[in-house]
């Protein structure tokens, strides 16, 4: 069986670095709030290019901290818009619901399956306060005429780059920035199954703004900036010692790992032809896509997953129930997103990570070459 993503094989690389950080923080006795999580961002902090990295506990917890601390500093206030794409994990929407803001929802492009920049501004309204884009699938999702919208209308930008970490964008004047230093802030995940994981739940803020990364620091911490002293009601929300030292080591080999995902990804875009299968456009610099996930549509996607199963090829589907037909947006099921709800019913994805082997790239692209509904 080729697996959709082979964490044993990820970790085992590793194996010996990552047990002899955890021994080193199993012998200090010391596991929250030290020095392997302030260690680990500053190196954040010099990878991202972000003056703050705030570790915390998950990826959504970021999101959510980010908001919450834009409520504390008088940014936004319950009843205010922010915009963002109805074609997303719905982590990004229940960071919007759960601090009583209200999410507008903008259909994406169908050939980035990102956000689509085009529609933003129709969308906007007085109440309107931030844009959240998605780096989905570990692709790029800015462009220079998002941040012109932005400062036109005086909102902030966050980004949700849960699945983008390493990823570039590229300025008209050739310069580049990494996703997570695009905007006013960023929410990271490291969930295991992230081109950067953990071994475990853990995530960080990145953000240029000093007052807002004193908040989101408070606010992870039970609101406390001092020990018994809750300036805001806060949560609990941080990154443990033993996950900040393993992200420690793994960070060393990010860019390393995520290459070898574009290469494999190309070889799929350049050997894998079948006029019943969508492929994904590459990305318009090859930096600006780290290939999270790959992702193919099809019209009789439950017939091409079984047809790669029958050939034991594991595969995944990102996502199958978009955020606005969940039943805990049940006030939402009547909306229609036509583009949104195309690619949840068609979308199919395949494996990628950077320990497959010659052999298993191309029996997934011969397999899929082979495919015939």
């Amino acid at each position: 069986m080729i697996k959709f993503l082979d964490l044993q094989k990820i970790n085992a690389q590793h194996a010996g670095e990552l047990k002899q950080v955890a021994g080193e923080v199993i012998d200090s006795g010391w596991f929250l709030l030290g020095e392997r999580v302030k260690t680990f961002e500053q190196q954040f902090c010099n990878y991202i290019g972000t003056k703050h990295t705030i570790a915390c506990a998950n990826g959504l917890d970021a999101l959510r901290l980010i908001l919450k601390a834009y409520k504390e500093l008088g940014c936004m206030q319950e009843g205010d818009e922010i915009i963002v794409p109805a074609n997303t994990y719905i982590a990004t929407i229940l960071s919007i619901t759960d601090n009583r803001l209200k999410p507008v929802l903008i259909e994406p492009d169908i050939r980035t399956f990102n956000l689509d920049i085009s529609l933003i501004e129709q969308a906007i309204t007085s109440k309107t306060k931030a844009i959240l884009v998605v780096h989905l699938y570990g692709r790029t999702c800015w462009s220079e005429e998002l941040e012109n919208i932005a400062k036109k209308y005086q909102l902030k930008v966050i980004e949700d780059n849960a699945q983008a970490v390493g990823a570039y964008f590229f300025y008209a004047d050739g310069t580049k920035k990494r996703t997570g230093n695009l905007g006013e802030a960023a929410g990271n995940s490291f969930y295991p199954g992230k081109n950067l994981g953990a071994l475990g739940d853990s995530g960080a803020v990145t953000t240029n703004d000093d007052q807002l990364a004193t908040v989101v620091r408070a606010l992870a911490n039970y609101g406390s900036q001092e020990k018994y002293v809750n300036q805001y009601q806060g949560l609990n929300s941080r990154m443990d010692e033993i996950q900040a030292a393993f992200l420690s080591v793994k960070l060393k080999y990010l860019d390393a790992e995520n290459e070898i995902r574009r290469k494999i990804a190309e070889y799929y875009l350049e050997n894998g032809k079948n006029e019943q299968i969508v492929f994904p456009i590459p990305a318009e610099h090859r930096e600006s896509h780290v290939q999270h996930v790959f992702v193919v549509q099809t019209k009789n996607r439950d017939q091409l997953q079984s047809f790669l199963t029958a050939h034991d090829i594991q595969t995944l589907i990102h996502y199958p129930i978009p955020p606005h037909k969940q039943q805990c947006y049940k006030e939402w099921n009547s909306l229609s997103f036509p583009v949104t709800e195309k690619i949840h019913r068609e979308v199919v994805s395949l494996p990628i990570s950077p320990v497959m082997s010659e052999e298993e790239i191309q029996k997934v692209t011969q397999v899929l070459c082979a495919y015939r509904s």
